[in-house]
C-alpha cells in the first residue's frame, strides 16, 4: 500500500530507501493505531516528502555544474503532464517512462496527441488559458452597481466560463489559434445570451451559438475581456488599448510619467452636456508627456467603446453618440472592433509568436529568454504547414530542446561570514 501510494505521489518508481524511510513511519503509527494509524502516518510522510511537493529532475551521473543535459523519462512524463493536465501522469505515461520509451520522438507525438485528446487536457483553457488572458483580473472589477443593475456575480462566472469554452473548443477540435480572434461562434448560457442580447437560448446549460454579426466576434468581444479592462464606473480605452498591447501584441507601453492626473480628475462637462471618455481622453492627452503613449494606445482602445463596462453594446455614451472612430499608429482608420481585429490579423505573425512564447512558458514553467526565440520561431515556421492548429505548437514545444533538457544547478556560493571573519 505505502509503496503504491509513494509511487503516484513522487511519479516514479520508489526505490528501497524511499520505501525504507516510509515503513518508520508506519511502524510508528501502527503500534499507537494500529494497520489504519500507520498507513494514515505514512500517507502524511509521502505527502510532506519534498519529491510529491517539488517536481523534483535529478540530473545523471557525471554531469558538470551549468551542463545541459537531457532529463530522464520520468521526468519527461511528469513535465508533459502537467504542461497539459496539470496534473501528475498517468499509467500509461509512467509504463511508457519505465521503459525509456517516451523519449522516443514518435512515442512522443503519440502521447501529446493523446493528452490532448482527453478530458483532463481541458486544464489548458482553465490554467493556461486564464493565465494568459489575466481572467483572474475580472474578480476585481465591481461595475457600479446604479450604472449597470443587471451586472452580479452569475454575470461574471458566466463571462469567465465563456472564454474557458472558447479555448477549450478550440483545443478539442484541433482549429487554428486564429479563432481566439475570429471566431464567428460562441458558448453562452442563458444569463450570458440575454445580456448579448442573442435570443432563443435557455437554461444554466453553455451551447454553442453563432454571432448575427462581425461586431463581437473572438476574444475582443467576450465580456470577460471588455469588463476586467473596464473602471467601475466608466470604460477605459487605456486598460483596453494595454491590454491588446501586451496580451496579444507583446509590446507593453511604458509606464506612465509621474506627476500626471487620473482621467477621473479632468472629468467635467462642457455646454451644459457631460463629456464622453473619448473626449475626456483628448483632454488628457493634450499634455505633452502623455500624448507620445497615449497616441498608440487610444486608438486601440477606443475601438471598444461600443461596448460598456459590463460588455454590453451601446450606442450612447452619457447622452452622446459613441464615436469609436481612430487611426492607428501606422496610419490605418479604423471604425471599431472589427476593423481592430482586421489590422491584427493583416499581421497575424506577431499573434503568433506571442501566443508561442507564452504557452511555452508555461510549459516550461520560467520565462522564456532570448536564447529560447530561434526554437519559437521554428515552431511557428512548423505550425503554418499545419494552418496554425493548436496541435502544431503544442507538439513543437514538446519537441523544443528546452522542454526535453535541463541544465546542473551551479554551486551556490558561500557568503563570508563578517562577525567572526571565517567563510
Amino acid at each position: 500500500i505505502v509503496r503504491a501510494l509513494a509511487e503516484r505521489a513522487y511519479r516514479r518508481d520508489v526505490n528501497q530507501d524511499d520505501l525504507v524511510g516510509l515503513m518508520q513511519f508506519y511502524d510508528q503509527g501502527s503500534e499507537k493505531r494500529g494497520f489504519e494509524g500507520g498507513v494514515r502516518l505514512a500517507l502524511q510522510a509521502v505527502l510532506a516528502s519534498p519529491h510529491f511537493i517539488f517536481r523534483m529532475e535529478e540530473a545523471p551521473e557525471g554531469v558538470e555544474p551549468g551542463e545541459v543535459y537531457e532529463i530522464a523519462d520520468t521526468d519527461l512524463a511528469s513535465r508533459l503532464s502537467f504542461f497539459l493536465w496539470g496534473s501528475p501522469p498517468d499509467e500509461e505515461l509512467v509504463e511508457l517512462a519505465e521503459k525509456g520509451d517516451l523519449s522516443k520522438d514518435r512515442v512522443l507525438e503519440q502521447q501529446v496527441r493523446r493528452m490532448l485528446a482527453d478530458p483532463k487536457a481541458a486544464a489548458l483553457a482553465t490554467r493556461f488559458g486564464s493565465q494568459w488572458l489575466r481572467l483572474q483580473d475580472l474578480d476585481k472589477i465591481r461595475p457600479d452597481a446604479l450604472s449597470y443593475p443587471y451586472y452580479d456575480q452569475t454575470l461574471a462566472d458566466a463571462m469567465h466560463r465563456e472564454t474557458e469554452l472558447l479555448f477549450d473548443f478550440i483545443r478539442t477540435d484541433d482549429r487554428p489559434i486564429t479563432d481566439l480572434l475570429t471566431a464567428d461562434y460562441t458558448f453562452v448560457n442563458e444569463r450570458l445570451a440575454r445580456h448579448y442580447g442573442i435570443p432563443g437560448v435557455l437554461g444554466t446549460d453553455f451551447q454553442r451559438v453563432q454571432y448575427p454579426d462581425a461586431s463581437r466576434r473572438g476574444l475582443l468581444g467576450h465580456g470577460s475581456i471588455l469588463t476586467l479592462t473596464s473602471h467601475a464606473n466608466r470604460t477605459s480605452p487605456v486598460l483596453r488599448g494595454k491590454w491588446v498591447m501586451e496580451v496579444l501584441l507583446g509590446s507593453p507601453p511604458p509606464p506612465p510619467p509621474p506627476n500626471v492626473p487620473a482621467l477621473e480628475e479632468t472629468e467635467g462637462a462642457e455646454d451644459g452636456r457631460f463629456l464622453t471618455v473619448r473626449e475626456r481622453m483628448e483632454q488628457h492627452r493634450a499634455n505633452p508627456a502623455c500624448s507620445s503613449c497615449h497616441n498608440v494606445i487610444d486608438p486601440i482602445g477606443l475601438a471598444f467603446e461600443n461596448f460598456d463596462v459590463t460588455g454590453a453594446w451601446r450606442a450612447r455614451d452619457g447622452g452622446n453618440l459613441v464615436d469609436p472612430n481612430s487611426e492607428l499608429y501606422d496610419g490605418s482608420p479604423i471604425s471599431g472592433v472589427a476593423d481592430l481585429r482586421d489590422a491584427i490579423m493583416s499581421r497575424p505573425e506577431v499573434f503568433y509568436r506571442i501566443f508561442t512564447e507564452n504557452l511555452m512558458a508555461y510549459g516550461l514553467g520560467r520565462r522564456v529568454e532570448y536564447y529560447d526565440m530561434p526554437a519559437i520561431r521554428a515552431i511557428t515556421g512548423d505550425a503554418r504547414k499545419n494552418e496554425y492548429r493548436l496541435s502544431s505548437f503544442v507538439i513543437g514545444i514538446v519537441n523544443a530542446p528546452a522542454f526535453r533538457s535541463s541544465r546542473a544547478a551551479q554551486p551556490m556560493a558561500v557568503q563570508p561570514d563578517t562577525d567572526s571573519g571565517t567563510n
